[in-house]
Parts: C-alpha cells; sequence; structure tokens
C-alpha cells in the first residue's frame, strides 16, 4: 500500500467536498430566484442544511469507529454529489428544506470521515499533513464557486451545473477508492494507537515527559473514557476559530462598508484577503507543524488572529480592514487542523467519535457565531462586536496546551 497514493486520495475528498460546498453556495441565488423564495424562507431552507450537517456528524462518528473511515468516506462522497442535485428540483420550500436536510446530513458525515481518514494517513506518514488537506478543501471552494459562476453567467440553470460536478465526483471517487487506505491498515493502527507525527523531540513536550510516548503532543492516550474527557474542550476550540470564520465570512464586508464607508467593490476585499491568507496558511501549516509542534504553533496562530484583527479595527481604515481580515485568516489557519489532528490521535479506536465532536461543536460556531454578532452590533455597534473574534482567538492561544495529551489515567 503506498503512503503517497493515500495521502492523494484523502485529498481529492478534501478536494470535492469543498468543490461541491462551493458549487452550491454559488448557485443559491439561482435556485432561491427559481421558487421565488423571499429571504426568510431562504433562512430556513438553509437551517434545514445546517441542521442536517450536524445531525450527520454526530452520527457517523459511530460509523467510523465501527466500520472504518474509508468505508464511509467512499459511499458519503458520491452521495454528498448526487443529493447535491436534489435542491435544484425541489417544487416548493418544504422539499427543498427536506432535500437539504438530507444533503446536509451526508455533507456532515462526509466532513467526519475523511478527516479522519486524514489523521490515520499522517500517522503513517509519520510527518504532518492534515493542514493540507485543508488547504485543498479551499482550493475546492474556490473551484466550485468557479464553476457555479461560469455556468450562472452563461445562463445556464442550477441542474446542469449540479449534474456537470456530480460527474466530476463520481469519476474521482473511483480514483479516490482504487488509492485509499485500506481498511485492515486502518484498524491495525487503531489498535496500536500512534502519536502524532513530528513531535518527537519538539519542545511542545511537558517537563518531566522525556523518553515518554505519552509525553509528545497528539499521541493515542490509552483508556477510551479517559482519553475522550479532553475532547469537548478541543472542540470548544474549534467552536472559537469558527465564529471568526462565520464572522469574516457574513460581516468582513458589511464592516468595510457599512462602518467604513469604502466603496461596495473594496468592501468584498475583506472576505478575499481572509479566505487566500487562511489557504496560503493551511499550505505551510504542516511545515511549521513539524518544526515548532502543535502546541506552539495554535499558540502563535492564536496570537496573530487576535492581534491582528484587533490592529485593524482599532485603525479604524478601510486598508487596515482587509489587513486586519487577512491577519485573521491567517493565524485562524493553523488551529483547527491542528485539533483535529489532536482529537483523532487522543484514542484512534474512538476517532471517529472524537473528530465528530470537534467538528459539530465547529460548525455550530460558524452558524452561531455570526448571529451572536449581529445582535451585540445591535448593542455596541459592529466595529466594537467584531472584536468578539479577537477575544475568543487570544482565548484559543492561551488554551494551546490542551492540544497536549494526559498521560493515562489522568482525567481531563
Amino acid at each position: 500500500m503506498s503512503v503517497r497514493k493515500a495521502r492523494v486520495s484523502v485529498s481529492l475528498l478534501f478536494l470535492l467536498y469543498g468543490t461541491i460546498l462551493g458549487t452550491w453556495t454559488a448557485r443559491i441565488p439561482a435556485v432561491k430566484h427559481r421558487l421565488a423564495l423571499t429571504d426568510g424562507q431562504l433562512s430556513l431552507a438553509l437551517l434545514a442544511f445546517a441542521a442536517g450537517a450536524i445531525v450527520g456528524m454526530q452520527a457517523s462518528g459511530r460509523l467510523v469507529d465501527k466500520y472504518g473511515s474509508t468505508t464511509v468516506m467512499i459511499p458519503a462522497v458520491l452521495a454528498d454529489g448526487v443529493l447535491l442535485v436534489g435542491p435544484s428540483l425541489a417544487a416548493n420550500l418544504p422539499v427543498l428544506a427536506v432535500s437539504l436536510l438530507a444533503f446536509g446530513a451526508v455533507h456532515g458525515t462526509l466532513n467526519v470521515a475523511m478527516n479522519v481518514n486524514a489523521v490515520e494517513v499522517q500517522r503513517i506518514r509519520e510527518r504532518p499533513m492534515i493542514s493540507s488537506c485543508h488547504a485543498v478543501y479551499s482550493v475546492g471552494g474556490f473551484a466550485g464557486a468557479g464553476i457555479g459562476g461560469l455556468f450562472a453567467s452563461a445562463a445556464v440553470g442550477p441542474t446542469p451545473t449540479f449534474l456537470t460536478v456530480t460527474g466530476l465526483v463520481a469519476v474521482l471517487s473511483v480514483w479516490a477508492a482504487r488509492w485509499a487506505l485500506p481498511r485492515g491498515m486502518t484498524e491495525a493502527l487503531a489498535g496500536a494507537g500512534g502519536g502524532e507525527p513530528g513531535d518527537a523531540g519538539q519542545s511542545d513536550a511537558a517537563p518531566g515527559d522525556a523518553g515518554s510516548n505519552d509525553a509528545a503532543p497528539g499521541n493515542a492516550v490509552p483508556g477510551g473514557v479517559t482519553a475522550m474527557r479532553g475532547v469537548l474542550f478541543l472542540g470548544l476550540l474549534v467552536f472559537c476559530c469558527l465564529v471568526g470564520e462565520g464572522a469574516a465570512a457574513d460581516w468582513g464586508s458589511v464592516y468595510l462598508r457599512d462602518s467604513l464607508d469604502s466603496s461596495a467593490g473594496f468592501a468584498a476585499w475583506a472576505y478575499a484577503a481572509f479566505s487566500v491568507a487562511m489557504m496560503a496558511g493551511r499550505l505551510v501549516g504542516d511545515r511549521l507543524a513539524a518544526r515548532l509542534g502543535p502546541v506552539t504553533l495554535v499558540r502563535l496562530s492564536g496570537a496573530l488572529a487576535a492581534v491582528g484583527l484587533a490592529a485593524g479595527l482599532a485603525v479604524n481604515r478601510p486598508v487596515a480592514g482587509v489587513v486586519g481580515f487577512g491577519l485573521l485568516g491567517a493565524g485562524l489557519s493553523g488551529i483547527a487542523p491542528q485539533v483535529f489532528s489532536a482529537a483523532g490521535n487522543r484514542n484512534p479506536t474512538r476517532a471517529g467519535q472524537a473528530i465528530a465532536r470537534v467538528a459539530g461543536l465547529g460548525f455550530l460556531g460558524f452558524v452561531v457565531g455570526p448571529v451572536v454578532i449581529g445582535g451585540t452590533a445591535q448593542l455596541i455597534g459592529l466595529p466594537r462586536a467584531l472584536g468578539i473574534p479577537a477575544v475568543l482567538a487570544l482565548a484559543v492561544a492561551a488554551s494551546a496546551p490542551a492540544l497536549r495529551p494526559r498521560p493515562a489515567g489522568t482525567p481531563g
């Protein structure tokens, strides 16, 4: 079994995951127009997708642990591609909501399965690689948005757009299935435990732990219940990160346009800077994790996100706002992949359930965070409300040692 092929396989899954979501996002206006939905009705339909994703994430954890990540992720990506077409065929709002609920559930299942698979491949490679997988997801998102935009520009409806992507998913899924990590190997990995790649000798090791495998950041810790206790806290760290992502997506451009009086065109650069910086940060994240160790990387990343955004807001100028959101994206890029990796390595026999908890809380942050910021903005103004992601990023930086596992039998 070629480890390089296994890495390509899981990277393809991340690429398709991003492409499917990017394509759907780009064609939401067309679906809304075809059904003549109001903004409120569309919000209800999109809420069904979010609910389905959270349910799918939680339900898939046990499936992945029982049947293996490869066994779950290949059917999930095929189903994700097929269910993408459903919303474009819906005849009314209730049917749209049901189709989005199913689409979201499978999308959430794929999220968990492919992240577990990435952690398993990383464990075999004995070098960090999960950050690059998340970078490939970002590339897929850009590609999907581009595909959707091209079809929209050509006045082609959403159904042909989605069918084209479904075909692409089917072809690449066959390739991914042929090169995916065999189930027997993933079971052997779970049974053997294993550590986080690139941690040997890193400064992240706790004092007094020299020579102990448990001291390396991200190492699997025996004793399933004990090892799983800290997973909820790891999920809260991802929750904090995705509040920042949701804030950049929903409020970055609004802040520049309404609070700083920039042009509509320039305001769009807020989220563009955030997205590009996040993708660039993830591309170099594996090398930084190998050099610094996950605890130090998360500590520095959280500080960069917090200070960068806060400084951009304090200057109170459009260019500074763009730079601030760019630094927020660069900082946040280094956090979530390391937290996913740590969660999946806490107890490899229950990696699916661990990553399901982390992913579910993260997605909740992405959905709830912008709502909380909007409500807070009504009370203290948007510039001050956007300080919330900066404060949360600082909290993540302070909590970075949580990525260091406890020795067996230690609560936490």
